[in-house]
């Protein structure tokens, strides 16, 4: 029986996992090795203690109501796209709230974690820690490793023929970055086409004499800033959408992701994707249009090889005189205090039941909480992997036998026409995702029940954002706030851009006008449903994500 977890790093996926443990009445210890939480987003000025911090001017990705917790949504007055800052205030008041501070253990370092040797039998382990010189042996019931994607920075120099042997410049990790100050009129090489390296590049054409963005592969570039000014995800991420994906054929559905991947502007003219691309890769940035237009940013193809003071590009060109290569070439995993036989078969996150747990183990005590790549908020994502995970340890779920998951873990393994390099890159589907998971802890929603209790919640659970609270209306851990959550989540949102009121403004029936347009799509819907062959009897086939 578990009732002992260690809880491994006290970023997102760490706190949210001892949340979850004192939700199903176990006891965690979280070990953090620097002397804060919030992981990530706890912003260091030097990368000195090994830690990955983000650069100072980062602005996050996803908005606060598809980013936040799902029983505690984010201050409304915050903005609706967080810096490092408030996203550490956002992390120190949920701490605050659910009383989790008296289970973490700061500047802890986990030394090990491996099988007590009466695993087979009590699925317990043998942790040990440093802090401050001094090494402790714990033993645990289960373990949560939540230390996330962002472990060690991959710097593959060998592919970089000259950066070592010939090249004068200054060349480093884009871990390292913190800001534009000691790039002013400097001439700079940023290699990677990823979030990181469009932001990097972006802020350095503000101050350095020129920036070149070398791109390996092909990328689609959307704004933060969706039609009529919603935020993004709020206004893309919905059940309705994803359950047109799932209905429409798949060549259609490529030709409309394609328009509307254009719809801002053609990537084939910036050289970014074009209309033969298959690249499903996309990065969020809308200021990189107009650095290229501005020819303050400019794109290049892959780097053949350095030269002392230059580089060469794989389409023959060649640029003079760079003072600083930045790579932006992402990170690998690395979970080197886990026991070796756990550790070899772990090649990325696919290699996991379910993306959790290690499929080979006699007792499905250790479970990897936040080591996913998704199309919207990893926080949701590593928050309804600890739920389910701290009620399998907690004997209110119980997952299938080792072989049923090792055979599951196997058929995933097929390979596919990818090359590895966008493999490694693929972004998970998020409401398929979550809400596989969700299925697992029994806490998925139920839209078609929902329209015969509570019609209006449906038709905001439906065509609205897949927002986390969705999460909690049902099942274990259903929070009572809920329901108010997703009726509010819209006036929460934009509540911070409420600073001029127009006297003649007609805001006080937007979301009137909002209900009144979901009937003719629900009516579209249905019209959908009764003449499209491909889902007679759609309901009992559904595959889940979409309802």
């Amino acid at each position: 029986m578990v009732h002992q977890v260690a809880v491994i790093g006290a970023g997102a996926s760490g706190l949210a996992a001892t949340k979850c443990c004192l939700d199903e009445g176990l006891e965690p210890t979280c070990f953090e090795r620097s002397e804060d939480l919030g992981g990530l987003w706890c912003f260091a000025e030097n990368t000195d203690c090994g830690r990955v911090s983000v650069y100072r001017s980062i602005i996050s990705n996803t908005s606060k109501e598809m980013s936040c917790f799902s029983d505690f949504p984010f201050p409304e007055d915050f903005p609706i796209f967080l810096p490092h800052s408030l996203f550490l205030e956002y992390f120190r008041l949920y701490a605050q709230q659910f009383h989790l501070l008296r289970h973490i253990r700061f500047k802890t370092t986990v030394i090990s974690v491996k099988k007590h040797p009466a695993f087979a039998t009590s699925g317990q382990w043998e942790v040990i820690t440093e802090r401050e010189g001094i090494q402790e042996l714990y033993v645990f019931d289960a373990v949560m490793v939540c230390t996330g994607n962002f472990q060690q920075p991959h710097l593959p120099l060998a592919s970089f023929p000259g950066i070592e042997t010939r090249f004068r410049g200054q060349y480093f990790h884009s871990q390292e970055y913190k800001d534009a100050d000691a790039f002013q009129g400097k001439r700079v090489l940023v290699v990677g086409i990823g979030n990181t390296a469009c932001d990097i590049a972006v802020e350095l054409s503000h101050v350095a004499a020129k920036v070149f963005l070398s791109a390996r592969s092909n990328t689609w570039v959307f704004s933060r800033v969706a039609k009529h000014g919603f935020p993004w995800d709020m206004f893309k991420t919905t059940r309705f959408n994803h359950f047109l994906e799932w209905l429409l054929p798949s060549a259609i559905m490529k030709r409309i992701k394609f328009r509307m991947m254009n719809s801002w502007f053609n990537h084939e003219i910036y050289g970014l994707a074009s209309a033969r691309s298959s690249s499903s890769r996309f990065i969020i940035n809308e200021e990189l249009p107009f650095r290229m237009l501005s020819g303050t940013i400019v794109l290049k193809s892959n780097v053949k090889e350095f030269t002392e003071t230059s580089a060469i590009f794989e389409d023959g060109t060649t640029e003079e005189n760079i003072d600083v290569v930045i790579f932006a070439t992402g990170y690998t995993f690395s979970f080197s205090f886990l026991e070796e036989s756990i550790r070899n078969p772990l090649k990325n996150n696919s290699t996991l039941y379910k993306c959790i747990f290690p499929p080979q183990l006699e007792r499905p005590t250790l479970a990897i909480i936040g080591f996913v790549k998704l199309t919207g908020s990893v926080m949701v994502g590593a928050e309804i992997q600890a739920r389910w995970v701290t009620g399998v340890f907690a004997g209110a779920y119980k997952l299938p036998p080792s072989s049923k998951m090792m055979a599951e873990v196997s058929k995933k393994q097929l390979p596919d026409k990818r090359n590895q390099s966008e493999k490694q890159n693929l972004k998970m589907n998020f409401i398929s995702y979550t809400s596989e998971i969700a299925s697992c802890a029994g806490v998925k929603p139920s839209v078609l029940r929902l329209l015969l209790t509570d019609p209006w919640l449906a038709l905001a659970v439906f065509f609205g954002p897949c927002t986390s609270y969705q999460y909690r209306l049902m099942g274990r851990g259903q929070w009572s706030g809920a329901r108010a959550a997703i009726l509010t989540q819209w006036q929460r949102a934009l509540k911070p851009l409420k600073t001029r009121v127009l006297e003649d403004s007609a805001s006080s029936h937007s979301w009137l006008w909002l209900g009144l347009l979901a009937l003719p799509t629900a009516l579209v819907v249905g019209f959908l449903l009764s003449k499209c062959p491909r889902v007679g009897g759609w309901v009992g086939r559904f595959p889940g994500q979409g309802f």
